[in-house]
């Protein structure tokens, strides 16, 4: 399971927010760029990207630092947040990203994710937000009544690279993701599922690892590396030791 660092971005800043809050916000870092520095240097074999002022004005707006911060690094940068036009995407393809994740669009306009999926292989990841258990739009301002299974199931064969989940309920809390709705995406899923929401330390990683054998590939973390609570080079560590030991069947920290 890859362990993938987050960078939300605002005003140009590494910032958090509580659950999908713009009203409560917690600063991290005024340069993003050495910031994903220091999670490349951590080893880390991908960065996710968020554009939050994107996901609410409906069109990228930190393209200058998503930009630098992928001609900076060596490892795949994947991005999302207010991508809801064709010319957006090709856009921020071609400055070079390895993936770019669309969410709103995947409700209001399935076929334009269908046709860039098509053009783009391996290069298009449909986000699926919900809380309690129906899909949010438009920067989680906006709650739909389309079930977050139903969303899977109309993208699985569809030719998207991934899908990821949040759970909103969770996002930015540090209380544990939510392994009941986790498993539930992933036992309707066909497609790799890369999870996001609640992360607050490295027990919660490793209670992730039974959901690998339904197509859990990923996960994504940002605040407990922010706050220290979880080490990003201890973490690739030990996930990559628990799963030796599940392999030679020696004890396992699962067991």
């Amino acid at each position: 399971m890859e362990i993938i660092p987050a960078i939300d971005l605002l005003n140009g800043a590494c910032v958090r927010l509580y659950q999908g809050d713009y009203n409560r916000i917690t600063h991290f870092s005024e340069d993003p760029v050495t910031q994903a520095l220091h999670w490349q240097n951590q080893g880390a074999k991908r960065l996710h990207l968020v554009d939050l002022d994107g996901s609410k004005r409906g069109q990228p707006t930190n393209s200058v630092v998503v930009q630098a911060i992928v001609a900076a690094l060596e490892i795949p940068v994947q991005l999302g947040g207010g991508l809801r036009s064709l010319e957006h995407a090709e856009k921020l393809l071609d400055c070079g990203l390895d993936r770019i994740i669309l969410g709103t669009v995947a409700v209001e306009r399935p076929d334009l994710v269908d046709a860039l999926a098509k053009h783009h292989p391996g290069a298009v990841v449909v986000s699926i937000d919900a809380k309690n258990g129906k899909v949010a739009t438009r920067g989680w301002f906006e709650q739909s009544d389309i079930l977050a299974t139903d969303l899977v199931r109309r993208f699985s064969g569809s030719g998207i690279a991934a899908i990821i989940t949040t759970d909103i309920a969770t996002d930015g809390t540090l209380a544990g993701p939510n392994i009941q709705y986790l498993r539930q995406i992933a036992e309707v899923s066909n497609i790799p599922v890369i999870v996001s929401g609640g992360i607050g330390c490295m027990a919660d990683l490793l209670a992730l690892l039974p959901l690998e054998a339904l197509g859990v590939g990923g996960v994504i973390v940002g605040r407990a590396l922010y706050d220290g609570r979880v080490d990003l080079a201890e973490a690739i560590s030990a996930i990559s030791e628990d799963r030796l030991q599940d392999i030679t069947g020696n004890s396992s920290n699962l067991a």
